[in-house]
């Protein structure tokens, strides 16, 4: 119940005053949906449905539906400050290695996968339904309202905060019918009063303040699904393409892959593509030397398992789109092509290795792992590996550290280190592809006892020593990242953040108010006019909207040039004592002076 419902409901019913009062606070009931508050005292239930009745009113209060709200966002902070299981285990892993103490109360606390956690969702849930129990009464309070009328002009309306009045030759239904015509141009909703409010006119305007209200509640309710749907049946995964090599949008093909709870894999979209070419530009002088102008993939792709071939671009920031997923680019390098022959010259290995980029000038470093088909000048079978850098633009040897001066390839070299033994991917371990493990495995030296290590140029050779085989530097391709991503909900979510800003402005800025004008005929048979308004708060806007109306009504209805009457002068009780009694109406008196006199 409002303030005013209250004072109303409190003062008593057999007073003026109390009716005076009442028709205030019935002009200005119901200017919001906000929910009625409970009357004070008494309780509101006993036992089990007394509860659970005072426990849904708790949850659809706005003020619990705002703490959700806050208590969502600082649930999202461990997920924002720890590894998840759904994003990277690797990265999990090595979190748990360094802060080995707090592993037990992390795992309790479900902070390694706070998205899907029992807490994180409880809090979801009751925010989802506290939402929804505030926002259908208030749907249902607001549609009474638009299907109702304006109130009667209350009986004093200059007790309203904007008021005004004149007096004018035009008759009571001229005005009326005239303030009534204004209004309706003016998108007022507009009533004739009869009964109690006969000779005046009822007008309101600004519903769209708590449509807007309205809408920004639903709109968050949208968002929230929107979210829910994303995080269940999203899909994301990576991909490094060589050039001229191919991608097939199936679960073993990706690097890495993440995806929600009730993803299915055999919702992936069925197509594939090559990366034809790749081409980066780079500024070449000036501050900005280096900066990256422009990288473009050329793609040739097939949509479906019979698609027909067709060629396409992909940028940054222009993702190719097929069947609600999305291939973006994401990064680039090289790959220096390496072969390696062992004691008898025949070629063992033969491929390009994708160098991991360290700065802006593609310094990069990589492995290049030997794990089948080697066999040491002893015949024994061994594995070998090499932990390599490369640079696409070498400064030249004794002009500094081996670091690329610039990202495009002007005079590339690679370095590298020789190891053999062991590389630990039979284990069944997960392993770094960029990293060598060097755990298990010796380093080849040279003739005098130093490791073996060398920088080469492309068409350069690197020999083992002992004539155990040899490392050559062939050539270079280039790499392209790709991440395909499937996110429903994204659109629903985008609709329903437009709805919220929109529905946010309209509840801001748009107020909703009330107009009355009465028009009755005064005792000397001149029309009195009188116009006020009121609004949901104190606001500049009432007095001056009112204003216009006002002056537009006056121009219609002007002010009549006949005075109206001053009002009677104030009878001093003494005068009437020491009156003159020559002025006497009394016949009696009169003739008892004339007696006295002859």
């Amino acid at each position: 119940m409002s303030t005013t419902d209250k004072a109303s409901a409190e003062a008593p019913h057999d007073s003026p005053e109390s009716e005076d009062s009442a028709s205030e606070a019935a002009a200005g009931a119901q200017l919001s949906t906000a929910p009625l508050e409970d009357a004070p005292g008494g309780p509101v239930g006993i036992g089990v449905l007394g509860w659970a009745r005072w426990f849904w009113r708790q949850l659809t209060s706005m003020r619990v539906a705002l703490i959700l709200l806050f208590m969502l966002s600082l649930g999202s902070i461990p997920g924002s400050l720890i590894p998840q299981n759904q994003v990277d285990l690797m990265k999990v892993a090595a979190w748990k290695k360094e802060h080995a103490s707090w592993v037990g109360v992390a795992e309790k606390l479900q902070l390694f996968d706070v998205y899907s956690s029992v807490w994180f969702s409880a809090i979801y849930l009751l925010l989802f339904i506290s939402l929804i129990g505030c926002i259908l009464p208030r749907s249902w309070q607001f549609v009474g309202q638009l299907t109702g009328r304006p109130p009667a002009a209350p009986k004093l309306l200059n007790r309203m905060p904007a008021y005004t009045t004149w007096r004018t030759d035009s008759s009571p239904d001229e005005v009326l019918a005239t303030a009534h015509d204004l209004l309706r141009r003016r998108r007022f909703r507009t009533e004739a009063g009869t009964g109690r409010g006969a000779g005046s006119v009822s007008a309101e305007k600004g519903y769209l303040r708590e449509a807007g209200n309205l809408i920004f509640h639903v709109a968050l309710i949208v968002m929230l699904i929107a979210f829910a749907w994303g995080q269940y049946f999203k899909s994301e995964g990576g991909k490094l393409v060589l050039r001229g090599k191919g991608f097939s949008n199936t679960l073993t093909q990706y690097d890495d892959f993440k995806s929600g709870g009730l993803f299915d894999p055999d919702d992936l979209p069925p197509f594939s593509f090559t990366l034809d070419k790749f081409d980066a530009t780079f500024e070449r002088t000036g501050p900005q030397k280096g900066t990256p102008r422009d990288f473009k993939a050329y793609v040739t792709f097939s949509n479906g398992a019979h698609g027909k071939p067709e060629k396409r671009e992909i940028q940054v920031n222009k993702p190719l789109e097929v069947d609600g997923s999305k291939v973006y680019l994401l990064g680039h390098g090289y790959a220096p092509v390496i072969s390696v022959t062992d004691s008898t010259g025949k070629v063992i290995y033969k491929d390009a290795v994708p160098m991991l980029p360290q700065d802006g000038n593609l310094t990069s470093t990589g492995a290049i792992k030997v794990t089948d088909g080697y066999k040491d000048k002893d015949g024994k079978t061994t594995q070998l590996g090499f932990a390599a850098m490369f640079v696409p633009t070498f400064a030249g040897a004794g002009q500094g550290t081996m670091f690329s001066q610039f990202p495009e390839l002007d005079f590339p070299a690679l370095a590298l280190n020789a190891w053999h033994g062991s590389l630990g991917v039979d284990s069944g371990l997960p392993q770094n592809v960029y990293q060598l493990n060097t755990s298990k495995m010796e380093q080849f030296k040279t003739e005098d006892g130093k490791p073996l290590a060398k920088r080469m140029l492309p068409g350069e050779s690197m020999e083992l020593p002992g004539g155990q085989g040899t490392v050559k530097f062939e050539g270079i391709e280039r790499w392209a990242t790709f991440s395909i991503t499937h996110q429903p909900g994204s659109g629903l979510a985008l609709a329903g953040a437009i709805a919220a800003i929109a529905g946010l402005a309209g509840s801001l800025f748009i107020q909703r108010r009330r107009v009355w004008v009465r028009a009755v005929r005064g005792e000397d048979g001149v029309t009195v006019v009188e116009m006020a308004g009121l609004g949901r708060s104190e606001s500049a806007k009432i007095p001056e909207e009112l204003a216009v109306l006002a002056g537009a009504l006056h121009e219609q209805a002007p002010t009549t040039d006949i005075p109206a009457p001053p009002p009677a002068p104030p009878v001093d009780e003494d005068d009437e004592e020491d009156e003159d009694p020559a002025g006497s109406t009394d016949p009696a008196e009169a003739e008892e002076v004339e007696g006295e006199r002859a």
